[in-house]
């Protein structure tokens, strides 16, 4: 995400042994589906695999709902109907041996989506051939992203401060309202953050919009922060903040409240596709690297040829086009 562009949506860091996924899974919300019976044909033995029988599937997904609380829109979370079909598929074709290879399985499907940070997922097989009276018999096992089996990260991990924090900046831009008020109360609702501590805010600046859609000019300002949120955890912060402040999303690259933008998380590297770490357009945006600048001078952006000063992708981009620096805001106090 860029002030002036679309919104975007990030990976894991580790601290004293500790990943920021696993962080992520303490406070995450959770969407639950249970229940799910299908008849399959799993099983070391020849008449598990002649006759079938029913297994059952509970999958639980951590999640950021906090976003899709907001927009209400279907599209901003897991749709749970569409993963009830592909786990039902995946119990029902390619007999196996064991409950952990399906319930492995069944994991897999739930990483797909990007969104999931992590997932628990049992297999019961409440009809297993035991010579015993029971209950059930289930196994259960539990997967984080980067451990999925068969699939590559979304993302590299984030290198960490001394204190076990992220280095990250967050772009700020409105232009309906009072602009320098929302951006100030934005800077303070940023501060109150648990789990996010403001380093340095820049100097305001003002610059005309960009994407070809008529509206007025943006206040725009750079925080640089530490954090220990995971990258969607912190995504999902900064969301609240907009939404908080009026922020809605109806026409691209169009006039908002506010935009909070994550810009890069430590040297994290992500390519989901709601999360594009490093902003994929911040080394265009003279409105980002200018007061990205002023805030540090040494500030390097890993691009794809590797890290650039952000001073020198200010000079190239701002010529005919520079911010204007507003001596007469501050959005400190």
């Amino acid at each position: 995400m860029t002030p002036q562009g679309p919104s975007t949506g990030p990976t894991w860091s580790d601290r004293a042994g500790e990943s920021a996924a696993t962080r992520d899974e303490r406070v995450l919300d959770r969407i639950q589906l249970r229940g799910l019976t299908v008849f399959g044909r799993h099983g070391v033995l020849a008449a598990e695999r002649a006759e079938g029988q029913a297994f059952v599937v509970d999958a639980v997904l951590h999640v950021d709902t906090r976003r899709a609380a907001v927009s209400d829109d279907l599209a901003d979370t897991v749709d749970y109907g569409t993963l009830a079909v592909r786990l039902a598929d995946a119990v029902r074709d390619d007999p196996v041996d064991l409950l952990e290879t399906l319930a492995a399985r069944l994991a897999d499907i739930c990483l797909a989506d990007p969104r999931v940070a992590a997932a628990d997922v049992t297999v019961h097989k409440p009809q297993a051939p035991i010579p015993e009276v029971f209950a059930d018999v289930g196994v259960t096992v539990h997967r984080r992203r980067p451990e999925a089996a068969g699939r590559a990260p979304t993302a590299t991990a984030a290198t960490t401060t001394a204190a076990g924090e992220v280095p990250v900046v967050l772009a700020l831009g409105a232009n309906l309202g009072d602009r320098a008020a929302t951006l100030r109360s934005a800077v303070a609702a940023l501060r109150r953050l648990p789990g996010l501590r403001l380093r340095a805010v820049s100097p305001v600046v003002e610059s005309a919009p960009v994407g070809g859609v008529e509206q007025s000019d943006y206040l725009n300002a750079v925080v640089l922060a530490d954090t220990s949120l995971g990258p969607w955890q912190l995504l999902g912060a900064c969301q609240g903040v907009e939404a908080a402040h009026g922020r809605v999303r109806t026409v691209r690259w169009g006039e908002r409240t506010l935009d909070v933008d994550v810009i890069s998380y430590g040297d994290l590297t992500s390519t989901a596709p709601d999360l594009l770490l490093p902003h994929p357009r911040a080394r265009e945006r003279a409105f980002v690297l200018v007061p990205w600048v002023l805030a540090d001078p040494r500030a390097s952006l890993t691009t794809p040829d590797g890290p650039v000063a952000v001073a020198d992708l200010a000079r190239q981009v701002g010529v005919g086009a520079a911010p204007v620096l507003r001596a007469d805001l501050s959005l400190e106090g």
